[in-house]
């Protein structure tokens, strides 16, 4: 099972880095097309007027997907900002439940905001939702996506909060804990 959800964690990653990629990619494009345009203008030739329509539009819909798709693994690396001082300062039983009191409450949030989007994503469907740019894109596409990475996210929320649960070092704990030692911290 624990190699089943890192897998999944894994692979969000790597569909998240490569909505950067694609979003680094197009803008090369568009922008090498407009350097080419000024180049056949300044030697007399006629500009080829190369241009990607609804890039800003794509562009925002792309970075939406790898932000949420990226949070899983972002968790478990210890990546997202959490306050560790009053953790840090309890005895261990007692930070051992405070973790679990937020993990439990991040979940509840996260399965919150999944629903939602979910709903979302159907209403779009539903209604045959698109945007407004050059290329219409159906909307339901990139709320999916947010969908996905939120509902991975409130999975992970939930394997860390078990892991807690059960006594163990919940992953995120354990990064920041390799993470203080590399740094030479204690």
């Amino acid at each position: 099972m624990r190699r089943s959800l890192d897998l999944v964690y894994a692979s969000a990653l790597v569909a998240s880095a490569a909505a950067l990629v694609a979003i680094a990619v197009l803008v090369f494009l568009q922008i090498g097309g407009r350097i080419l345009d000024r180049v056949l203008v300044a030697t007399g030739a006629e500009a080829l007027g190369f241009q990607i329509p609804s890039l800003a539009e794509i562009g925002g819909f792309l970075f939406v997907g790898a932000a949420f798709l990226a949070l899983p693994a972002t968790l478990r690396a210890a990546g997202h900002v959490r306050v560790t001082m009053l953790a840090r300062a309890l005895p261990p039983p007692l930070a051992r439940g405070l973790t679990v009191v937020v993990l439990a409450a991040a979940l509840g949030l996260a399965a919150f905001a999944t629903w939602h989007s979910a709903a979302q994503v159907f209403d779009s469907w539903k209604f045959n939702s698109v945007s407004f740019g050059m290329i219409r894109i159906p909307l339901w596409l990139p709320q999916g996506a947010m969908t996905a990475g939120l509902g991975l996210f409130a999975l992970a929320l939930l394997d860390e909060l078990v892991t807690a649960v059960t006594g163990r070092d919940p992953a995120f704990l354990a990064a920041e804990g390799a993470r203080s030692i590399d740094e030479g911290g204690h």
